[in-house]
């Protein structure tokens, strides 16, 4: 069993399209949607969620009601300003101390230090992960909640899970559709995967971007290929992308034109390789065909 993550150095290049439309040509795989800050691999595959579950990135304080006795040495240990003198009276003090959820970033000190034991610290929720069926095949996908941290927990979560789906299934592969940028969730996303596939695009922040995107994967030694999407808006960049590529010894699996097919399968909610026989479809196809090659020729160790 294979794990191919697809990831890109901004958001907005096609990523997710490409991943969608690898599951519709695909058999026997898992999916996983490891972007989880701004998950939307749903909102094309149309998952069916069969199992729901609350995740806990870590945890978060909060004053008992009755106990606090207004010391305010809470509000004095706090670092990040989360402590305030506005918490409702408990009929000895006219006024306590709260903890604002949002401010709190669940270091523990409040409760450690507090004498009258007047502050709980308990596991926060911090989002919900689901395990989905779609018509093509089992899917692990997550929401993180607003202003949320611990992405990168619950990408490994999520990618842990469907490697348990595809190893009970029997599948070959993983597909995982990670986050753009270089960021945390990104390194959990491609940590340990068979190969990382980087979607670009032809414009100068596109190129800027690839070369961190292929910076990362080089320091954690991830076999990587790079598809430049809508390479013909500007095929002078595209050119510059290939050479690029050429100096670095990375393998360019594929380009990819620019087509309103991509918005118009967003918009009927399915993949562009199902919604069009348009030329653009054939460069999706000849690109899972290349993935695939270069898939075999890594685990033979080529």
């Amino acid at each position: 069993m294979k794990e191919l993550t697809v990831i890109s150095g901004k958001g907005g290049t096609g990523k997710t399209s490409i991943v969608a439309s690898f599951a519709a040509l695909a058999q026997n795989v898992v999916l996983a949607d490891c972007d989880v800050d701004a998950a939307d691999l749903h909102l094309v595959l149309k998952p069916t969620i069969k199992s729901k579950k609350d995740f806990s990135g870590g945890s978060i304080a909060r004053i008992k009601s009755g106990y606090c006795v207004a010391c305010g040495k809470c509000e004095e240990l706090c670092m990040f300003d989360a402590v305030f003198f506005d918490g409702p009276g408990n009929g000895t003090y006219p006024k306590t101390y709260r903890i604002d959820p949002i401010y709190c970033e669940g270091c523990g000190v409040c409760a450690w230090f507090c004498a009258e034991n007047a502050i709980e610290f308990k596991p926060a929720i911090n989002g919900q992960w689901f395990i989905s069926e779609t018509k093509h095949g089992p899917m692990v996908h997550a929401k993180l909640g607003p202003a949320e941290e611990n992405s990168g927990k619950l990408v490994t979560l999520v990618r842990n899970a469907a490697k348990e789906i595809a190893e009970r299934n029997k599948s070959d592969m993983v597909i995982i559709d990670g986050s753009p940028g270089i960021g945390c969730p990104v390194i959990a996303s491609v940590t340990g995967a068979d190969m990382v596939l980087a979607v670009t695009e032809p414009t100068v922040s596109g190129l800027h971007d690839l070369n961190r995107v292929l910076e990362l994967t080089e320091h954690f030694k991830i076999p990587t290929a790079v598809v430049i999407n809508k390479w013909d808006i500007n095929e002078e960049m595209s050119w510059a992308i290939s050479n690029t590529l050429k100096t670095k010894g990375v393998d360019m699996l594929g380009k990819i034109r620019y087509d309103i097919a991509f918005t118009g399968a967003m918009v009927h909610e399915t993949t562009v390789v199902e919604y069009t026989k348009s030329p653009v479809a054939e460069d999706i196809k000849n690109l899972w065909n290349n993935v695939n090659e270069k898939m075999k020729t890594i685990s033979k160790g080529v």
